[in-house]
């Protein structure tokens, strides 16, 4: 696992929310707790962190729910940026605080291949593509 419980759920949330919103319906946490496969109360908090990070909008009232405006550019890179920040990117895969370019660790040179390919791939695929997926079946979220 390379990314937080919390991110995977996040990822899976933000195409769930995508592609009921792109049917212009908002959801609500029951519903995407049980599309994804998440706890209620985790679920919850989830989805409060992407609408503080603006990833996600809600709506209060009895037609109210979390949707997503804007599934042509939002990005991976947004949702994992939005709850676990940029480390997975940028910290030494040992731990080590001077890793850097001039300053290498033992696996610097293998790692930060792979790290440069993720951003790339992250950053690459806006999740209306992965709603378009899901709707072919390619994939599931749970």
């Amino acid at each position: 696992m390379i990314l937080s419980k919390s991110c995977e759920y996040a990822i899976r949330a933000s195409v769930f929310v995508a592609m009921k919103s792109k049917e212009h319906n908002r959801v609500g946490i029951g519903e995407v707790s049980e599309a994804i496969g998440s706890p209620r109360a985790f679920t919850a908090k989830i989805l409060q962190t992407l609408v503080r990070k603006n990833i996600l909008s809600s709506a209060k009232g009895p037609s109210g729910g979390f949707y997503l405006e804007n599934a042509d550019s939002l990005y991976l890179i947004d949702i994992v940026s939005a709850t676990d920040g940029n480390g997975l990117f940028v910290s030494c895969v040992l731990g080590l605080r001077a890793c850097s370019e001039t300053q290498p660790c033992p696996v610097h040179a293998r790692v930060k291949p792979i790290r440069d390919q993720l951003l790339t791939e992250f950053s690459n695929k806006p999740i209306s593509d992965f709603v378009a997926d899901l709707e072919k079946g390619k994939y599931h979220l749970k």
